[in-house]
């Protein structure tokens, strides 16, 4: 399995949209620093994911997400979430 999703930092309004194998491992290593394009804006939280099959599937829809319509569907879904 693959996903993608955004993870929201907890001290700047920052989204990262990515994709990975292992959900948890990846926002661990987010949190603890090893992603030097936002380790600056860690700590991370998981605000929206989606499960494929294939690792292609999980890159094109991270390609989606950061698009103008992307990012507006993402802005609707993180809303919704309480």
């Amino acid at each position: 399995m693959f996903f993608t999703y955004v993870a929201k930092s907890l001290i700047r309004e920052f989204y990262y949209k990515g994709h990975c194998a292992n959900l948890e491992l990846r926002l661990q290593e987010h949190n603890e620093g090893k992603t030097k394009s936002n380790k600056c804006y860690a700590p991370f939280k998981i605000v929206y994911f989606e499960e494929f099959n294939t690792r292609l599937e999980a890159i094109d829809r991270e390609k989606y997400f950061k698009t103008s319509a992307g990012r507006k569907f993402i802005k609707a879904k993180i809303t919704m979430v309480p």
